[in-house]
């Protein structure tokens, strides 16, 4: 006679039946495991009255689920919490279209600011995707880490997405542009001067003698010293504060570059310090800093480029 596959044998057998839905599932064990085992039995009892908890438990979802009256659930519907109500606000914003040939001019964007995120560069990207998708503004990281939507709001120079919008302030908000900045279009302003002048400081490391590849070690306190200092984003927000910077933008260096210059003179690891200090001694491009304040007071990261211009006069006498 032929075998059959056990596969094949088990596939021939009738499934067991499954039990009704309201019948309860009941597992036997031998008397004398229960009285050799008391641990055992304790078990089972709190399981089983687990078991019966959850029962009494369904039961009684079931019975409210019943017994609840078809209009309640709108009236749950309604007592739901009402809507935010609007809070329009009036926003003046700088305008100006190098290829329509007009003047440069404040246009008003009436927002609701309950209906937006809470800060300025959510006003302007609520502006341009609603009302004038032509506007036009620089934005990157939305966390004050790029420095590209640098702009002056309200008079101050200051970071969009670090700006936030004044919900008790009645009259219409100012937004402009960096003053004293050559404007691209709307608030985007031309940055190649300012790029330029971080350019002729070197910002990098500059060793005489080292090996490729081999580290350059800094000791913690020398690495302290630059705190207050690496953070700059150069958004150019304190540069354009500083009223020497808008008459001699061409030879003086501005706020920005002198403290990133700074930043490089004091590192340790460098080994051109002298050449730099040397580079700075001039009427213009050191000198034109009077010690305002502007620059120190706008700075959107809390840094104090004045300092740091101090720093370098005194290192040079």
């Amino acid at each position: 006679a032929t075998s059959t596959p056990r596969n094949a044998r088990l596939s021939t057998r009738a499934p067991a039946p499954a039990p009704p839905p309201s019948a309860s599932i009941t597992r036997t064990f031998p008397v004398s495991c229960l009285r050799e085992s008391p641990t055992m039995f304790s078990v089972m009892k709190r399981a089983a009255q687990r078991a019966q908890g959850f029962s009494r438990a369904l039961e009684l979802t079931r019975a409210v689920t019943s017994s609840t009256a078809p209009g309640q659930s709108a009236a749950a519907a309604s007592a739901a919490p009402a809507a935010k109500a609007t809070h329009m606000q009036a926003f003046q914003v700088y305008r100006w279209n190098p290829d329509d040939g007009g003047k440069p001019m404040y246009q008003t964007y009436n927002v609701d600011t309950n209906s937006c995120g809470p800060m300025m560069l959510d006003v302007l990207f609520k502006i341009k995707d609603e009302q004038d998708p032509k506007l036009s503004f620089r934005r990157s990281c939305r966390e004050g880490i790029c420095g590209s939507c640098a702009m002056n709001i309200n008079g101050t120079n200051t970071l969009a997405c670090l700006s936030k919008v004044d919900k008790t302030e009645a009259a219409a908000v100012k937004i402009a542009p960096l003053p004293h900045m050559f404007v691209v279009r709307d608030l985007v302003v031309d940055m190649a001067n300012f790029y330029a002048q971080y350019k002729s400081v070197e910002p990098y490391l500059k060793v005489k003698d080292g090996v490729a590849g081999e580290e350059n070690y800094q000791n913690k306190e020398n690495r302290a010293k630059l705190d207050g200092l690496y953070e700059c984003i150069l958004c150019a927000c304190c540069s354009t504060a500083c009223p020497s910077y808008w008459w001699n933008s061409d030879q003086y260096l501005g706020p920005a570059v002198l403290m990133q210059a700074y930043r490089w003179i004091i590192d340790s690891r460098d080994d051109f310090t002298e050449e730099r200090l040397e580079k700075l001694n001039d009427s213009m491009k050191l000198y034109r800093c009077h010690t305002i304040m502007n620059c120190s007071k706008v700075c959107p990261k809390g840094l104090n480029p004045a300092k740091a211009i101090a720093k370098v006069k005194t290192m040079l006498h």
